[in-house]
Formats: C-alpha cells, structure tokens, sequence
C-alpha cells in the first residue's frame, strides 16, 4: 500500500503568488488536497519546497528517446524510452511507430505486451501507427516499405498483432477505401488521425464525417492553404470536435505559426507532442533510424538530404516553448500537454487532472521549467540529484 505526501507544493494553474499545499496520495490516487502545515499520512514525504506540481505529461506521439526506438522491438527499447521520458515530466506515451506490411512487426507485439505494464519511467498507454494508410506523396519520413493500401485485411493484421491497445492511427482519408477504414476505427474506439495526406478540403471534410477527430502534427506532411484550394487546414480548423497535435520547437512549426495554430485551434484543442526520436535525451550526433542514418543538431531530426524526421526536445522543453511562442498560460501550455491528450485518449475521468480520485501521475517543476521530479501512480520515477 503506497502512501506518500508531497508538502509545500504549488499547483500549476493557481499563479504564481498562490499559497502552498499538501496533496494526499495513497495506492497510487490523490486522496486529499489541504493547506500547508497539515499533518501528514504516515509513509514516505516529498517536500516541493514552493516548486509547481501539475498533471504527468502525455505524449501521443513519441518514436524513440536515451538511443532506442520502438522499432528495436525490445522490452528494453521501450524501458529506455520510458525512463527517459520520465526525466522530462512525461508520466504516459504512446508507442508511435510504423507497420511493414508483408514483414517482420514483432515490434508492435513487444509494444503491445508491454502496454500498461511498469517500464521504470513512463507508462506506455498503447500504439499510435503513423501509417500504413497515407499517401506517399506525403509521407515525410516513412519509407514506402511501410505504406500500403487501405485494406480490411492490413487493419485486421494490425489488430491482431496489438491486441486491443492500438489507440491512434494517423491516416490520409482521399485514398482508396479510406473512409471504411476510419468508421472502422472510430467504431472500435480506435482515434483516426489525420495526417501524412494529399487531401483536399473536401476531402478532408468526407474524412471528418467518416470519424476524423484528430490531427498528426499540424501543418507538417500535409497540403498548404491555398487561397483557390484551401486545402485540409480549414476543414478541420472549423470542426469543434478535431483536435490538432503541435511541435512547439519552433523548428518543425515557424514561431509565429505555433501562434496561428493555437488561435485557429484554442487551448482546449491543441496537444502538445515531441514527435520525439532516439536522439531525445542524447548529444548531437549521427544516429540511425528505421535502417537510415539521420543526424540530430539543436533539437531536430533530420535524414541527411534535410528532410525534417522528429525532434530530439522532451515535451516539458516543449510546453515552454508553446507558452513563449503562442502567448498562452503556463496553465494553458501545461494543459495541452496533459489534459487534452488524457481526454482524446478517454482517459479525463483519471488524468490530466490534480483532483480527488485522478491518478496521482504528478510532474513537479523547478523554477525555471526544468522537472524536478516525476511520478506515476504516486510512484517516483525520477528525482533530479
């Protein structure tokens, strides 16, 4: 039975001249919050001393991080990204990775296996595929060995290989047989992203009515607007129901269209996201990444002919940089990276939220933005010596 009070913390979203506080935890959930000077359960205390508690960060959208990758197919690939996650405030992710049609995916049965489990870091909450229902027109840096046709028999292997925990899959919805693939998915609970699509307007629309309720990295690996052919961005910019992932790193988005993104979308529909690679956590240097040698400098991913493959910025880097490019709220910035994706993920009735009941999957934040320490479950995870 795990029992832990964190004393002298401040919550995220109370300003910065807000009175301090206790939160009660026991058996992994927030049981009582108080004032400071209260007494404390017995067990294990964590003093903040004044530093900002908030809700564990989730990112939906993370390859790899401290030099593994989901495509290692390995346990230990995905405790090494778990862990590392966890030095950046991350206390869930999702396993993005590609399918190989016709090949070798024991990776996304090690993905699968290992979802929900105690990985040392960050939970891993389940897969999010990036493919292999997109356009090669757009498809960045997914090889074309993990592209096919929309297909029942593909999405039938893919649900056999993850096993129920398939929860996004990014999606270009003007390809053949596409919009069967989205009611499919939306009728098994599964989030249909768009993205890595040639889609018109219109076809985005058909899309969103099929059961698109959510964007893979905004603006990138899709058509531009037009003022002739507007393209996808307006299509889901005016639906209320989409949601729209953002790399506030300032290099995969423009500054200034981070704060066009969030003005078109708002806090409530904006989740933060790394689109993280191996690199995260390690110098700059040359790595490799689905068989093809990239080379990570200043934060960003790149193939060696330039094209821009993920960044190399955990997410807590990332929210600042969203506050400071978009003009929002720390507590807005904050909330993008943790209640919003809780709640596209199903999951707002438990996380993203400091509150009763919720999980205690806390991030505690030094002063300057940095993380001090992680916890899932009210388990520290990581505590910067």
């Amino acid at each position: 039975m795990t029992q832990l009070t964190i004393t002298n913390c401040r919550f995220f979203d109370s300003g910065s001249k807000a009175p301090c506080a206790n939160l009660e935890i026991k058996n992994g959930k927030i049981i009582k919050i108080g004032g400071c000077g209260k007494k404390a359960l017995p067990g294990k205390t964590l003093d903040a001393g004044g530093r900002m508690v908030a809700p564990g960060l989730i990112d939906v959208h993370i390859q790899g991080a401290g030099g593994a990758d989901v495509l290692d197919g390995t346990t230990e690939a995905l405790e090494t990204i778990s862990k590392t996650c966890a030095r950046f405030g991350v206390s869930g992710f999702l396993a993005t990775t590609v399918y190989r049609p016709g090949a070798d995916n024991r990776h996304l049965e090690i993905a699968a296996g290992c979802s929900g489990a105690d990985l040392g870091g960050a939970r891993l909450l389940g897969i999010h595929l990036e493919g292999p229902f997109i356009s090669p027109a757009k498809r960045g840096m997914i090889q074309p060995s993990c592209i096919c046709e929309p297909s029942l028999k593909a999405l039938n292997d893919i649900e056999r290989l993850t096993r129920g925990t398939l929860r996004m899959m990014t999606i270009a919805p003007e390809l053949d047989n596409s919009p069967e693939i989205i009611r499919r998915l939306a009728d098994t609970g599964v989030i249909a992203s768009f993205g890595h699509s040639a889609a018109t307007y219109e076809q985005t629309l058909e899309g969103i009515e099929a059961g698109i309720t959510h964007v893979t990295h905004l603006f990138n690996a899709m058509s531009s607007l037009h003022h002739r052919a507007p393209g996808p961005l307006l299509a889901l910019a005016d639906c209320p129901d989409v949601s729209a992932q953002i790399i506030a790193d300032g290099v995969h988005l423009h500054p200034r269209i981070v704060k066009l993104a969030w003005d078109m979308f708002g806090p409530e529909r904006c989740v933060a996201i790394t689109d993280g690679m191996q690199a995260m956590g390690l110098p700059d240097g040359s790595y490799v990444y689905n068989g093809i040698a990239y080379k990570s400098e200043n934060g960003a991913a790149r193939y060696r002919d330039g094209t821009l493959i993920g960044t190399a910025v955990g997410l807590s880097e990332l929210t600042l940089r969203l506050r400071i490019f978009s003009g929002c709220s720390p507590a807005e910035a904050i909330n993008a990276a943790s209640r919003n994706p809780a709640r596209i993920l199903g999951l707002a009735g438990s996380k993203g939220k400091i509150a009763r009941g919720f999980d205690a999957d806390l991030t505690l934040f030094e002063r300057d933005g940095s993380v001090r320490a992680m916890m899932v479950g009210g388990n520290v995870k990581y505590l910067k010596q």
